[in-house]
């Protein structure tokens, strides 16, 4: 009969410990069938999954065990395990994982508590928790904090769209978001990133900052928001708004362009992006004078946007070639990915906008970054209160992981 004996330990974390236990271990032929740990605040928990082999007992292994992790000032727990059990636990490694990211300002014990009864509601259990965001100082706290917490967790959701709209709800409430995503190679291998421009790399909708030099500002801003509500066709709103900036000088765009803000996060992001070796594009339904200048400042391997026609130094009110509107942008992603030879399994799109749904909607991962209600509810995630950075949340990658901490900068 097989000895199979869970072995857990407790107490303060030092370099060497690991060795220790598994000295302890190897001297008797022990096989490793499962291994954990985890540290928080330099207090360790350890636990292992021992098969004994047949030719020892169990009872020398721990006695040895025991007196080496009292000298260590460890405690220590032991719990035998059947057959029957084992083999049961075994058999439940073929169930689906999903990934849920929860990420904020800051994480309270509340907004968890709310998550995880979401989770246990749809016959989900929790396996693993890590965090993936910095340590914070208290004392120093920085402006912009960000907390993020990913769980994996194993099982088929009773009704995924209802746990969905319940991740939702919370996110309003708590002021959190809440991702949630099937764990596989996929999620692992991005390789492509499709952004919108306006309102999300930058916080402003250019043809409205346009308008206001234009003297046609609250005209545009009705248009705008319509078009961003889904209400109007946006080609014909398009027309129609940058119809309203004809006469405009083009000495204007570059005013503007010198004036824009980067949104929160957004070169973080970009730049770890190409660091690791991402393809990233702008499809915009805005104008190409501004995609290029984000181009040479972070290095966009594309930009797909609209042209203003300019005659004489001046905006003629009309747009050169096709419009980029929702379907182009569609379009446009499954291009660059057959081009790159990508999966659209690979391939992440973030928008704001309702024209921006139809490409967040054949991504892999699709975004929906500070949007409106209906944007939210038809993405598949939704980031609506951290800066754009939280999107390498999304992705697995720890604050350790990105550009600013591998130049030595705060992250």
């Amino acid at each position: 009969m097989r000895e199979i004996i869970l072995i857990q330990m407790s107490g303060a974390d030092r370099d060497g410990l690991l060795a220790g236990i598994m000295g302890q271990l190897a001297a008797f032929g022990v096989t490793v069938l499962d291994i954990s740990q985890s540290v928080i605040h330099d207090d360790l928990s350890f636990g292992v999954l021992i098969e004994v082999p047949r030719e020892h007992e169990s009872s020398p292994i721990l006695k040895d065990l025991l007196f080496w992790s009292h000298n260590q000032g460890l405690n220590l727990k032991f719990s035998p395990v059947t057959e029957d059990d084992y083999e049961r636990w075994v058999g439940m490694q073929g169930r689906r994982r999903h990934i849920v990211t929860v990420l904020g300002r800051t994480l309270t014990a509340a907004n968890l508590a709310a998550m995880s009864e979401v989770i246990t509601a749809n016959g989900l259990s929790v396996d693993c928790i890590t965090r993936l965001s910095g340590r914070r100082s208290l004392a120093k706290p920085p402006a912009m904090p960000r907390a993020c917490v990913e769980f994996s967790v194993r099982g088929t959701p009773r009704d995924i769209s209802a746990m969905r709209a319940a991740f939702l709800d919370l996110s309003r409430e708590q002021g959190i978001d809440i991702g949630f995503q099937e764990d596989n190679a996929f999620r692992r291998i991005r390789r492509l990133v499709c952004f919108d421009m306006d309102s999300t790399l930058i916080q402003a909708e250019v043809i409205d900052e346009l308008a206001k030099r234009a003297g046609v500002g609250a005209e545009v801003a009705a248009i705008t928001e319509a078009a961003m509500r889904g209400e109007l066709d946006f080609c014909q709103s398009l027309r129609k708004r940058v119809g309203l900036l004809q006469g405009l000088s083009e000495s204007v765009l570059q005013d503007v362009a010198a004036t824009l803000t980067m949104t929160e996060g957004a070169e973080r992001l970009v730049r770890t992006l190409k660091n690791l070796g991402y393809t990233i594009a702008i499809l915009s339904g805005g104008f190409n004078y501004f995609g290029r200048r984000l181009q040479d400042k972070l290095g966009f391997d594309y930009v797909y946007a609209n042209e203003l026609e300019i005659r004489d130094g001046a905006l003629t009110g009309g747009l050169v070639g096709d419009i980029v509107d929702g379907p182009g942008k569609a379009r446009l992603l499954k291009e660059i990915a057959a081009k790159e030879n990508i999966s659209l399994s690979q391939v992440i799109a973030v928008g704001d906008g309702a024209n921006d749904l139809p490409m967040l909607d054949v991504a892999g991962l699709g975004i929906a970054f500070h949007a409106k209600p209906l944007v939210r509810q038809g993405a598949g995630q939704a980031i609506s209160n951290v800066g754009l950075d939280g999107v390498l949340y999304f992705l697995g990658l720890r604050d350790r992981e990105t550009m600013d901490q591998l130049a030595g900068r705060e992250g």
